[in-house]
């Protein structure tokens, strides 16, 4: 991990001249979203458009607003390889709204191909002489959406050839990360926008640990930047190592845009360790009946001035509503219990009245409301542990196929997590009642694959392939349709041990034995293990298209999976998303920068060995004491967030003079930004003649 020594702060001023000066020529403008799914259940008959018609919505709020610039922070596409109707209607929509004759407000200074290297074009869209782009795109790949193949393409890089989109944070390296920042400027205000697309959480956690993830940062005027970060990771931990942790991102960042988790908490929250703001927009549709995809669905309006910002919530109003509620049947002994005659139906009867009094409170909400689909969302998920027993869901289902969009999963049975029994018999396991307890459902392949064999005796144990290697393949097999890759998998695994053994001269079966096993755990979580299932998934791409068999436009009739909860219940998760003053006839591309030196900032922390036990790398994160204090005499920092609803004036930016695009050399020496006196405003009103950049004598401030 990185971190910068001390920043001084420029003084500020501290309340806008006037109302005017909202969307002035020196105020970025930044349209936030994260997780939209283009795609999800597009062949229901009911829900298939929802997808579509939000991200239709979005890219509306974009135009009304006049915004410099949309970022978004992965998962734009559900599937791997969208189908032809899903390109087709997002090429559309970003045709659409994002082209146009409209000029382009703020320069890029960094160089661009370094930033935009996955294309053939490096450079920002809106600078090609062949486009007329009036709203540019920003871009990270998802773990929906992420590069494979051995060419690492990913349907991103569809639209970014197309000059659609500017796809920005693809790693290459499986060893070291350098994030390297877009800069961009408008009048006064400078940008650095930092982007990384998602990587398995693993290994990203793993590099993080080894110091092997570095954030480049401009050499002069650090202190003038405003840095924003966006990354496509689990941020509420499912497992050790299974997460990425606030702790690990560096401190001189002043806002964090986190994917990937569906829960819309948008509102920043503040790191009182790092001290940054971190903002998680949520998915733009519901793809899992969980209690974190029930919040209210927004995206965010962020506004950067200096080095202030404020960030305006923009409800999304075309999507489906969607009401959840938990039920412990053990609760209502005044009204049943599992030796009360007929229980079964009484429960029925009981679940049909709970599930109308959601439909109706879906149906006052619903008024005055337009564009919210009619049909709702429903799920009632019923503990029925105690002797209940569960009743016909499908018979359940028919009595209100015509009120809701999941007609075919509105109740989910589901019993508490009983104590797992030790199990003594290794040869007769009951597998399925050890797991029987455990609701599965949102866990990934690979997590699955684990448990399987955690849970196993000894005598099926992998021997010659590893459990990542495994999960990785069943992964392919089962997202990515890859047939081949399990079998990869093996020939490529039993081919490197033959000619290992070969080498090695074993000859008797017990050395055998011994050395496959030395020779299969010497590979565990290391590099080499992902090269090889890298290697193995890229051969068995390479036969499918030598097959001809390519599934990105095969079409199925089968009927439509419903995806179900992510959360075990009760507990609710976390969740789980130009040139100034250019011309059309001469346009200056600025893409390589006449001083784009960059260099790595170092960290400021002692190195820590990979075999460190994990409590001591999480006190290493967490011990903020040991590390460059930041001295409070430092200026204050400002950043406030308008809660409302209600949508601020928009004025229409005028064309900005021609500004310097010279450009800073980057510095190898790490600061550390104060950022200990920086107070957050929230403004909850509903006048929208407010100024959102508000100054730190400003009456009514409330910190967090």
């Amino acid at each position: 991990m990185i971190h910068a020594t001390n920043l001084l702060l420029v003084p500020k001023i501290d309340t806008m001249s006037s109302e005017n000066t909202i969307d002035d020529e020196d105020t970025l403008k930044i349209l936030i979203s994260t997780d939209i799914h283009l795609g999800y259940l597009e062949k229901d008959a009911i829900r298939g458009g929802d997808s579509y018609n939000t991200f239709k919505e979005i890219l509306e709020y974009a135009k009304k607003h006049q915004v410099d610039f949309i970022l978004m922070g992965g998962d734009l596409f559900h599937e791997n390889k969208p189908s032809r109707r899903c390109l087709h209607a997002c090429i559309t929509m970003l045709r659409q709204y994002c082209m146009g004759d409209t000029p382009i407000q703020f320069n890029i200074l960094s160089d661009q191909t370094v930033n935009f290297n996955t294309t053939k074009f490096p450079w920002v869209n809106y600078q090609d002489e062949n486009l007329n782009i009036s709203i540019p795109v920003f871009s990270i790949h998802g773990n929906h959406d992420d590069p494979t193949g051995a060419e690492g393409l990913c349907a991103l890089d569809l639209l970014s050839v197309s000059g659609l989109v500017n796809h920005f944070g693809h790693s290459q390296s499986v060893e070291k990360i350098e994030i390297s920042p877009i800069l961009m400027q408008k009048g006064k205000t400078k940008l650095a926008l930092y982007g990384l697309g998602s990587i398995p959480d693993e290994r990203l956690y793993r590099m993080f640990v080894n110091n092997q993830v570095t954030m480049l940062r401009p050499k002069e005027d650090q202190d003038e930047w405003f840095n924003l970060f966006t990354l496509h990771q689990n941020r509420s931990k499912h497992g050790p190592t299974n997460y990425i942790p606030e702790q690990f991102l560096d401190d001189f960042i002043d806002l964090v845009v986190w994917g990937h988790e569906h829960e819309c908490l948008i509102s920043p929250s503040r790191n009182e360790q790092q001290l940054f703001y971190v903002t998680q927009p949520g998915s733009s549709v519901a793809t899992s009946l969980s209690p974190g995809e029930a919040t209210k669905k927004h995206i965010g309006l962020l506004r950067v001035n200096g080095r202030k910002m404020n960030l305006q919530k923009l409800p999304l109003k075309t999507v489906r509503q969607f009401f959840i509620q938990d039920v412990v049947l053990a609760d209502y002994q005044d009204l049943f219990s599992p030796d009360t005659p007929h229980v079964t139906k009484k429960v029925e009867n009981f679940c049909y009245a709970k599930v109308n009094e959601m439909l109706e409170e879906a149906e006052r909400e619903r008024l005055g409301s337009p564009m919210t689909p009619e049909k709702p969302l429903v799920r009632l998920r019923v503990d029925y542990s105690g002797g209940f027993e569960a009743f016909n869901t499908s018979r359940f289902s028919q009595k209100f196929v015509d009120r809701v969009a999941n007609p075919k999963d509105i109740v989910h049975f589901l019993r508490r997590r009983e104590q797992k029994e030790d199990v003594k018999d290794e040869i007769n396991v009951d597998y399925g009642k050890l797991m029987k307890n455990t609701v599965t459902e949102g866990l990934r392949v690979e997590d699955l694959v684990k448990k399987y064999f955690e849970a196993a005796e000894q005598k099926v144990q992998l021997s010659l392939l590893t459990e990542q290697g495994m999960g990785k393949a069943i992964q392919e097999f089962v997202d990515k349709d890859e047939k081949d890759a399990i079998e990869e998998l093996i020939s490529y695994q039993l081919e490197k041990t033959q000619r290992h053994l070969l080498a090695r001269g074993v000859t008797t079966e017990q050395d055998i034995d011994a050395e496959i096993k030395n020779f299969r755990d010497s590979k565990k979580n290391t590099t080499e293990e992902e090269n090889e299932i890298k290697e193995a998934m890229n051969r068995a791409k390479a036969h499918r298209q030598e097959r001809g068999d390519d599934p990105a436009y095969r079409m199925s009739d089968g009927d439509v999976a419903m995806d179900s909860d992510e959360d075990a219940f009760p507990q609710p998760s976390k969740g789980r998303g130009r040139g100034a003053g250019r011309g059309r006839g001469g346009r200056g591309r600025g893409r390589g920068a006449a001083a784009s030196e960059i260099k790595p900032a170092s960290r400021g922390r002692g190195q820590k060995s990979a075999t460190s036990s994990q409590s001591s790398i999480m006190q290493a994160f967490q011990a903020t004491s040991q590390r460059s204090s930041r001295p409070a005499s430092f200026a204050v920092e400002d950043i406030s967030i308008d809660d409302s609803d209600e949508d601020v004036p928009v004025t229409k930016a005028t064309r900005p003079k021609a500004a310097s695009t010279s450009f800073a050399k980057y510095s190898s020496q790490s600061q550390s930004q104060s950022q200990s006196s920086k107070g957050v405003f929230f403004d909850n009103s509903d006048d929208e003649d407010d100024n959102p950049f508000k100054g730190s004598s400003r009456r009514g401030r409330k910190k967090t």
